[in-house]
C-alpha cells in the first residue's frame, strides 16, 4: 500500500466532513479516483458509497479512515522529531483559530511567522474551541487560538487578550440614540439570546442576569452563533449581548452600547501540546505570546 493512496483517501474523507451524513464531494478527478479504486481493490473492501448526488464513507471506510489518520500523524510526528533533534527549523505548521482571532490577532501572528520562517508552509483551520482542542490533542494542529475553557486537560494555555460583551442594537433603534443604557431599559425590548446544548460560562452569565432582572420572558429569539445573533439585531428584530470583536465586522447594521450593571469580559488565548515536537515550536509560541494585549 502506497503512502500516496493513504493521503488521497484521508483527503477525500476530510472533504466529506467526516461524520456528517449530508456531506457531498466530487471525486471525478481521474488520478484521485484511480488511486481510491486501487486502494479498495487492494483492501478487498468498499470504502465509499457512490451515487450521482453524493459520496459517503462505508462503515469499513470510516474504520479505515480512523486508522489512516493515526498512521499519517505518526509519520508527521516522526519527521518533526527527527528535524527537531537535528536542529532544523519547522517546515510546516497547522494553526487552529476561532473566528474572533481570525480577524483580530491572527494576521499579525502570521506576518511575524512569515518573516521569521519565509519558507514555512502554513495551514489555517477555523472551528470552535472544542474542535481545536481535540485536533491539538490528536496532533493535527500545532497551535490554536481559542477561548478559555475550564479544563484544558494535558494541553498548555496562556491568555493574550480580553474583550467586553456589549449590547448590540439596530442602528434604527431608539436605544442607539441613548448615551447611557440600563438593564431596566430592556424591559420593552425583545431579547435575542444564545441557545446551545451546553451553555458556556458567558451564556450562563447572561441567563442569570436576565433571570435576576426579570427579563427571561423577553427572550423572543435564540440562535447558536454570534453571526446569527447580529443578523437578527441588524434586521431590527431585537437586541442582544455580543463580544466586542463584532464591531470590526464589515457593513454592520448595528451599534454596540455599554449597559450599566453588565460587566463581563471574555478571554482569548493560545493552546498547544507540550509533547508536540515541531521544530522551532518554542519560537512560534513566543511569537504568539508577543501578541498579548490589554483588554479594550
Amino acid at each position: 500500500m502506497e503512502l500516496r493512496q493513504l493521503s488521497y483517501f484521508v483527503a477525500v474523507a476530510e472533504e466529506l466532513h467526516f461524520g456528517r451524513a449530508a456531506a457531498k464531494v466530487s471525486i471525478t478527478q481521474p488520478g484521485l479516483s484511480d488511486a481510491i479504486l486501487a486502494l479498495e481493490k487492494e483492501l478487498g473492501v468498499q470504502l465509499f458509497i457512490r451515487s450521482t448526488r453524493r459520496v459517503e464513507l462505508t462503515r469499513a471506510g470510516a474504520a479505515f479512515y480512523e486508522r489512516s489518520v493515526r498512521i499519517l500523524s505518526e509519520i508527521d510526528l516522526s519527521t518533526e522529531i527527527a528535524r527537531s533533534v537535528a536542529g532544523k527549523t519547522a517546515r510546516k505548521i497547522a494553526i487552529g483559530t476561532v473566528y474572533p482571532a481570525t480577524i483580530g490577532v491572527l494576521p499579525s501572528f502570521l506576518a511575524r511567522i512569515g518573516r521569521k520562517y519565509p519558507d514555512i508552509r502554513m495551514h489555517i483551520e477555523s472551528g470552535t474551541t472544542d474542535d481545536i482542542i481535540r485536533h491539538i490533542e490528536a496532533g493535527r494542529i500545532n497551535l490554536g487560538f481559542i477561548r478559555p475553557v475550564e479544563n484544558i486537560g494535558s494541553l498548555r494555555f496562556f491568555s493574550i487578550a480580553h474583550e467586553r460583551y456589549l449590547l448590540a442594537v439596530a442602528k434604527q433603534s431608539p436605544l442607539s440614540l441613548k448615551s447611557e443604557i440600563d438593564l431596566e431599559d430592556l424591559r420593552s425590548e425583545k431579547i435575542i439570546s444564545f441557545s446551545r446544548q451546553n451553555l458556556s460560562y458567558s451564556e450562563r452569565y447572561f441567563a442569570e442576569k436576565f433571570e435576576e432582572h426579570d427579563l427571561t420572558d423577553n427572550v423572543a429569539y435564540t440562535c447558536d452563533d454570534t453571526f446569527s445573533l447580529v443578523s437578527l439585531v441588524s434586521a431590527g428584530l431585537g437586541i442582544g449581548f455580543v463580544p466586542e470583536w463584532t464591531q470590526d465586522l464589515p457593513n454592520r447594521g448595528f451599534e454596540l452600547k455599554k449597559v450599566r450593571g453588565v460587566d463581563f469580559k471574555i478571554g482569548l488565548g493560545v493552546a498547544w501540546n507540550r509533547e508536540d515536537p515541531t521544530a522551532g515550536r518554542d519560537d512560534i509560541i513566543d511569537i504568539a505570546r508577543s501578541l498579548a494585549r490589554p483588554g479594550r
